[in-house]
């Protein structure tokens, strides 16, 4: 996938493209709709599957005080994008000069004269332009106009209601991961670099690797959870803790993972993703070791049943 920053640096002769627009901040089955029709139609008309998307919500920037954490990193969206046979990537740095450009100059500007987009796909509820101010039908006005064709992608339903960011990250929230899963239609992951802790998984019999903080991805509810550990392509059965550790000390909010049967494992300094499968209970503040090591072991019997292991 070609994966570009900036219109200028669309090639000349990347050819006439199939476009969708978002901010598609956790690729959930929504998004992913849009990116297959976006593919599947690129293919039937001959033009180059197109994601256009930006570095960060918009509330970063307009509304700071309402800004959330995002939910996927860049690598992971980028990854992920590409999975889905999206040949071009234009990931726009969302800054003023971008929230200025009225839907014409947007139009004009990204999808005409640095895309040459003639088809267009958003989803239900798309608004661009300064404030917000175009919506589905701008569009088509404007592809009218301009020479392409606009088309809007049902959204996704689970269980009734609408899959949608906000909905993830509220399930999130609420460490319900394995609904999140559903929605996502993959495993809720974090990705970062093992980095060396206080050690004390190590002393108390149950190795702990610690998650550095500028982890990518969104760090569930405070809990403990059942899923995996992969390190370099090998998938290991897990317990994965979310919280600030106050049983010892209160640090600053991480996740840690204990690998099952594993307790010489060296995975200091290595890139390594958790992947969260199941809720198995909420965090604790346990009163001394000897209670907090009877915990474990009844938590782990609970993580080998939610992975089927038992």
């Amino acid at each position: 996938m070609l994966s570009l920053t900036a219109v200028e640096s669309v090639p000349s002769d990347l050819g006439a493209t199939a476009v969708t627009i978002g901010k598609f901040d956790c690729i959930h089955l929504g998004h992913q709709a849009l990116f297959t029709e976006v593919v599947e139609a690129a293919a039937d008309l001959n033009l180059v599957p197109t994601v256009v998307t930006f570095d960060r919500h918009p509330d970063h920037l307009l509304r700071p005080e309402r800004a959330k954490l995002p939910i996927l990193g860049p690598e992971q969206k980028e990854k992920l994008i590409s999975g889905f046979g999206i040949a071009t990537m234009l990931q726009l740095e969302f800054n003023q000069q971008l929230a200025d450009l009225s839907p014409e100059q947007f139009v004009e500007g990204i999808l005409v004269e640095g895309l040459q987009a003639k088809l267009v796909l958003v989803g239900q509820g798309f608004r661009f332009g300064a404030q917000g101010s175009g919506n589905f039908e701008t569009l088509q006005e404007l592809g009218a106009s301009k020479g392409f064709e606009v088309r809007e992608v049902r959204p996704v339903q689970l269980d009734g209601e609408v899959v949608s960011t906000t909905r993830v990250r509220e399930q999130l929230d609420q460490g319900n991961v394995k609904f999140v899963n559903q929605m996502l239609g993959r495993v809720h992951e974090v990705r970062g670099v093992v980095e060396h802790g206080l050690k004390i998984g190590r002393k108390i019999g149950f190795p702990t690797a610690n998650i550095a903080r500028d982890a990518e991805g969104y760090l569930p509810l405070d809990a403990i959870y059942a899923g995996w550990l992969v390190a370099d392509g090998i998938r290991y059965p897990a317990a994965h803790s979310v919280g600030i550790n106050e049983t010892f000390q209160a640090v600053p909010r991480l996740v840690e993972s204990h690998v099952l049967d594993e307790t010489e494992l060296d995975l200091y300094e290595q890139v390594v993703s958790l992947e969260f499968v199941d809720f198995v209970r909420p965090a604790a503040k346990f009163d001394g070791v000897e209670a907090l090591v009877a915990q474990i072991h009844l938590d782990l019997d609970v993580v080998r049943d939610q992975l089927g292991l038992k």
